[in-house]
């Protein structure tokens, strides 16, 4: 009998420690963080979710990827995020600090859409309609007469505004008019007296009279 009571003494000290220790390994919390990272550029990816597997504990990454979330050792982490690939990270079994810190890269993922037409009719018989009450007398001459009419292409340039080219082009002939001129005053055609002569003579010749639109 009391061979007995020593064996089941025994059998439950050790289920005891067993399942001390079992409850020691379950409650062996890790502080993880970390940074998410986009693998070309290497910068920070926000507002990335990262889930523990299996459990209800997760987090978003800020505006710049960090994250800190509560894990536990032999756990998996879950990355997702809409412009890149998901990812998983698996966490070692042997882990036994209770701070770690893990940068985790993630790929671009490219999504393609499928096509979508869009056409200004709301159904099939205002399209119909439309179809059968287009007007076709237009030719491809009256178009061209359209699109080559003086006073719209005189709006066109009088708004329209330079390129990066011409800004180009204008800003070197300044520089050049600039050093052509350094060390002495600006040039003022007024006070030229060879284009005063120049105009004169011209002047006499009859250059500056208009000319008559008459046909003979």
């Amino acid at each position: 009998m009391k061979r007995i009571s020593l064996i089941l003494i025994g059998l439950l000290y050790f289920a005891q420690t067993s399942l001390a220790q079992e409850k020691s390994n379950q409650e062996h919390f890790i502080q993880l963080s970390g940074i998410v990272v986009d693998d070309d550029s290497l910068r920070g990816i926000p507002f990335v979710s990262v889930i523990v597997k299996g459990t209800k504990r997760g987090t978003i990454t800020d505006f710049y990827g960090f994250f800190s979330v509560v894990a536990q050792p032999g756990d998996e982490l879950q990355f997702f995020s809409i412009n890149h690939k998901n990812a998983v990270y698996k966490l070692e079994d042997t882990l036994s600090l209770k701070h770690y810190y893990v940068i985790q890269r993630l790929l671009k993922d490219t999504i393609l859409l499928a096509d979508v037409d869009v056409y200004p009719w709301p159904s099939k018989e205002e399209f119909k309609r439309a179809f059968l009450n287009l007007d076709l007398s237009e030719t491809d001459y009256d178009r061209a007469a359209k699109n080559l009419d003086r006073s719209d292409l005189s709006y066109a340039e009088r708004n329209l505004k330079m390129d990066a080219q011409a800004n180009y082009r204008y800003a070197m002939q300044q520089y050049l008019t600039k050093v052509y001129t350094t060390g002495q005053y600006p040039v003022n055609n007024l006070l030229n007296p060879i284009a005063w002569a120049q105009f004169i003579d011209a002047w006499r010749q009859g250059k500056f009279k208009k000319k008559s639109n008459t046909k003979k």
